[in-house]
């Protein structure tokens, strides 16, 4: 096992110190960020493999989503099913994926739990206005950017809704998985909308596909 690389470097648009991850299955990198007590990945998972080595399954289109809804199974895609959203935006995850005991966060992290979003959001001010702190300083249409207060970075790479596919374009809205239930078929997450400054707390059908965060174990 390889051990993760992490080294400290100054990202000029996060306007803060940032470290970098090293995920080990890919050799991919991502910026990271503490945030009060905890760390948070401050890009969009973008894995090809599970933490054991099995291949991520990849749609390519909606076929392949309804088959993983219909089986329960893991799937993920780029926004539209285009590889080249996936370089700033990474990839949408169905539920399945993310609670999927093969693991899908790095070595060492975890997908981020519901309590963690909450102690995130109560650390930046509360639900009112932590949209805002945690939104980036561009890609927000309709001058709905955040100031972005600890590098956090939240991204609107739309989603993936089983009643109407790519429901928000680029821009509209983030969406962002937790790794934690709500009911049988439901599970929550978090969104931010380029109209306003909130952070919203909603449950989804597990079909969805939704950004993913990751936190360090502790």
């Amino acid at each position: 096992m390889k051990t993760l690389f992490l080294s400290l470097t100054i990202i000029l648009n996060f306007d803060c110190f940032c470290q970098v991850l090293e995920d080990n299955r890919d050799s991919k990198k991502y910026y990271i960020v503490t945030i009060g007590e905890q760390t948070w990945m401050a890009e969009n998972l973008n894995a090809t493999t599970f933490r054991n080595g099995d291949k991520i399954p990849l749609a390519e289109n909606e076929g392949d989503w309804w088959t993983a809804d219909e089986e329960g199974k893991p799937i993920c895609s780029y926004f539209r099913f285009d590889k080249k959203n996936g370089v700033e935006y990474g990839k949408v995850h169905n539920w399945f994926a993310v609670n999927d005991p093969r693991g899908l966060a790095p070595e060492g992290w975890h997908v981020s739990t519901d309590q963690e979003w909450i102690t995130l959001s109560l650390f930046l001010g509360g639900d009112d206005v932590v949209g805002e702190k945690l939104k980036s300083t561009e890609h927000w249409d309709w001058e709905g950017s955040g100031i972005n207060t600890y590098g956090f970075s939240a991204l609107p790479g739309g989603s993936y809704h089983m009643d109407g596919g790519f429901y928000y374009d680029l821009g509209i809205v983030g969406e962002y998985w937790t790794s934690t239930e709500s009911s049988e078929r439901l599970a929550f997450y978090r969104s931010m909308h380029n109209e306003d400054k909130f952070l919203r707390r909603e449950d989804m059908y597990k079909s969805s596909g939704m950004a993913v965060r990751c936190v360090k174990d502790k």
